[in-house]
Protein backbone atom coordinates (compact mmCIF):
# COMPACT_ATOMS: atom_id res chain seq x y z
CA UNK A 1 0.00 0.00 0.00
CA UNK A 2 1.09 3.62 -1.20
CA UNK A 3 2.00 6.20 2.32
CA UNK A 4 3.05 9.40 1.22
CA UNK A 5 5.36 8.95 4.32
CA UNK A 6 5.93 6.80 7.18
CA UNK A 7 6.35 7.90 10.79
CA UNK A 8 9.68 7.82 12.35
CA UNK A 9 9.29 8.93 15.75
CA UNK A 10 7.09 11.39 17.65
CA UNK A 11 8.23 13.22 20.59
CA UNK A 12 6.86 16.39 22.81
CA UNK A 13 8.53 19.77 21.99
CA UNK A 14 11.35 19.93 24.04
CA UNK A 15 12.19 23.63 25.88
CA UNK A 16 8.88 24.58 24.74
CA UNK A 17 8.00 26.91 27.87
CA UNK A 18 11.21 28.51 27.33
CA UNK A 19 10.29 29.88 23.44
CA UNK A 20 7.76 31.42 22.13
CA UNK A 21 5.22 28.84 21.35
CA UNK A 22 2.94 30.75 23.33
CA UNK A 23 1.95 33.19 21.00
CA UNK A 24 0.87 30.78 18.34
CA UNK A 25 -0.32 27.66 20.38
CA UNK A 26 -4.03 28.75 19.69
CA UNK A 27 -3.12 28.93 15.71
CA UNK A 28 -1.32 25.19 15.63
CA UNK A 29 -3.47 22.19 14.79
CA UNK A 30 -3.24 18.77 14.41
CA UNK A 31 -1.56 18.05 10.72
CA UNK A 32 0.49 21.53 10.75
CA UNK A 33 3.83 21.17 9.14
CA UNK A 34 6.84 22.50 11.52
CA UNK A 35 9.81 23.41 10.27
CA UNK A 36 12.84 21.39 11.23
CA UNK A 37 16.22 23.53 11.36
CA UNK A 38 19.85 22.25 12.56
CA UNK A 39 21.61 24.45 14.59
CA UNK A 40 25.46 23.67 14.33
CA UNK A 41 26.29 26.70 16.85
CA UNK A 42 24.27 26.10 18.95
CA UNK A 43 26.52 26.43 22.54
CA UNK A 44 24.75 23.60 24.37
CA UNK A 45 24.28 20.82 21.71
CA UNK A 46 25.67 20.94 18.63
CA UNK A 47 23.35 18.49 17.13
CA UNK A 48 20.42 20.32 18.20
CA UNK A 49 17.49 20.69 15.70
CA UNK A 50 15.03 23.71 16.22
CA UNK A 51 10.75 23.12 15.54
CA UNK A 52 9.71 26.44 14.27
CA UNK A 53 6.12 27.23 13.16
CA UNK A 54 6.04 30.10 10.17
CA UNK A 55 9.32 31.03 11.41
CA UNK A 56 8.05 31.32 15.27
CA UNK A 57 10.65 29.32 17.79
CA UNK A 58 9.05 26.33 19.44
CA UNK A 59 11.67 24.37 20.92
CA UNK A 60 13.80 21.81 19.69
CA UNK A 61 13.48 17.68 18.71
CA UNK A 62 14.98 16.40 22.47
CA UNK A 63 18.33 15.24 22.85
CA UNK A 64 17.64 11.58 23.45
CA UNK A 65 15.87 11.35 19.90
CA UNK A 66 17.90 13.74 17.38
CA UNK A 67 21.13 12.20 17.29
CA UNK A 68 20.47 10.31 13.97
CA UNK A 69 18.26 13.05 12.66
CA UNK A 70 21.11 15.33 13.26
CA UNK A 71 23.57 13.33 11.40
CA UNK A 72 21.43 12.39 8.43
CA UNK A 73 20.05 16.44 8.28
CA UNK A 74 24.51 17.38 8.35
CA UNK A 75 24.52 15.20 5.39
CA UNK A 76 22.13 17.07 3.34
CA UNK A 77 19.45 14.62 3.66
CA UNK A 78 16.96 17.15 5.30
CA UNK A 79 14.84 17.36 2.73
CA UNK A 80 13.50 14.04 3.33
CA UNK A 81 11.99 14.23 6.49
CA UNK A 82 9.00 16.29 7.52
CA UNK A 83 7.34 17.41 10.53
CA UNK A 84 4.17 18.07 11.46
CA UNK A 85 2.04 18.81 14.86
CA UNK A 86 -0.26 15.43 16.20
CA UNK A 87 -1.76 16.88 18.94
CA UNK A 88 -2.16 20.65 20.48
CA UNK A 89 -3.72 20.30 24.21
CA UNK A 90 -3.35 24.10 25.78
CA UNK A 91 -4.92 22.85 28.90
CA UNK A 92 -1.40 20.30 29.75
CA UNK A 93 1.75 21.33 30.90
CA UNK A 94 3.55 23.63 28.73
CA UNK A 95 5.77 20.96 28.05
CA UNK A 96 3.43 18.74 27.22
CA UNK A 97 1.12 21.47 25.00
CA UNK A 98 2.10 20.38 21.48
CA UNK A 99 3.23 16.43 20.50
CA UNK A 100 5.14 16.39 16.98
CA UNK A 101 6.29 13.57 14.74
CA UNK A 102 9.15 13.58 12.05
CA UNK A 103 8.43 11.62 8.71
CA UNK A 104 10.52 10.37 5.92
CA UNK A 105 8.78 11.00 2.84
CA UNK A 106 8.74 8.45 0.26
CA UNK A 107 10.46 9.19 -2.63
CA UNK A 108 9.69 6.60 -4.95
Amino acid sequence: MYEPSRNLFSFHIAGFQHHDGALVLGDLKAGDTLELVPERDNPYDAEAIAVKFCGTMLGYVPADSVGPLSTLFFYGHGAAFECRVLQVAPERSPWHQVRAAVFVRDAR
